[in-house]
């Protein structure tokens, strides 16, 4: 176990489980200024130019443009692969499909920034809930939210449970990863999709596997890039991950996330933060 203490702080942070950051911010509050963004954007370059970082993540799925020559060998199909680890984040990540209206600049750490779902929504759906979902201090989710949701995939022979150490094993420090991410918007609807039955996972055929990824949002964008999350806004992540983004949105019933918020496996209880999208052609992959 003192070999998975060694890596945890890095792997934690580097698939946007950013602990450390602040995790908390008012929608009241005015947006870091363009120039602050900017700014990150200019450190990180700073930073990854010729240091041989390898792709970075996250992306706009609707360019296939990307200079970084660093190559590594793909993951293989989820289905070959151990589910570890289910976590989401407030706004999508990634841009493009049917999610690409800008939340904004945020705080600057992540939190209220990242892209929305970018359709129509009817009033019904918008209808507010009597009780908090996923709360944290100053933020919850509501109605008309979008969410990102990163399926984690390890090669590691491990059991899925709380935090990025549960993509290692003591007989694997290294293993190869996979993101499978699904956009969801939150509707006040009992008929849409239910987040319990949306991350339900089980053995089949000896791997662990989240059984309900939806088949009908499109076919999967896939690269290569890295792992995500706010602590990489201004340094290069050294994580390699093969990555396949949805392009299409799904509704969920934002009553059955709180109620997931309340009672899962992973220990997840709010959404995370947002890394700002990578935008330098040098830390982005081709896609083919």
């Amino acid at each position: 176990m003192e070999a998975i203490t060694f890596f945890m702080p890095a792997m934690v942070a580097a698939l946007s489980f950013n602990v450390l950051a602040t995790d908390t911010y008012s929608q009241s509050q005015d947006s870091v200024t363009d120039e602050v963004i900017a700014q990150q954007r200019h450190i990180l370059s700073a930073n990854s130019d010729d240091k041989g970082f390898g792709p970075q993540a996250p992306r706009d799925i609707n360019s296939t443009k990307g200079n970084n020559r660093i190559s590594f060998s793909t993951a293989p199909p989820h289905e070959q692969m151990n589910l570890c680890n289910i976590h989401f984040h407030k706004n999508a990540e990634h841009k493009g499909g049917e999610f690409t209206r800008y939340a904004g600049n945020g705080d600057g750490q992540g939190n209220i920034s990242g892209y929305q779902y970018s359709g129509h929504l009817t009033r019904e759906e918008l209808a507010p809930v009597d009780h908090a979902v996923c709360s944290r201090e100053h933020d919850s989710l509501v109605p008309g939210d979008t969410i990102e949701v990163h399926y984690v995939y390890s090669t590691a022979q491990i059991n899925p449970g709380p935090t990025l150490a549960s993509c290692l094993s003591d007989s694997i420090q290294n293993p190869q990863l996979r993101v499978e991410a699904q956009v969801y918007v939150l509707v006040n609807d009992k008929d849409a999709g239910d987040f319990a039955k949306l991350t339900k996972h089980a053995k089949k055929g000896g791997l662990y596997q989240a059984l309900n990824i939806p088949r009908d949002t499109g076919k999967p964008i896939q690269y290569a890039g890295s792992t995500t999350g706010p602590g990489y806004n201004e340094t290069g992540s050294p994580f390699q991950v093969s990555w396949s983004v949805r392009p299409k949105v799904a509704k969920v019933n934002i009553t059955s996330v709180g109620g997931w918020c309340s009672d899962n496996v992973f220990d997840e209880d709010h959404a995370h933060g947002v890394r700002n999208l990578v935008t330098n052609l040098d830390l982005l992959s081709q896609i083919q």
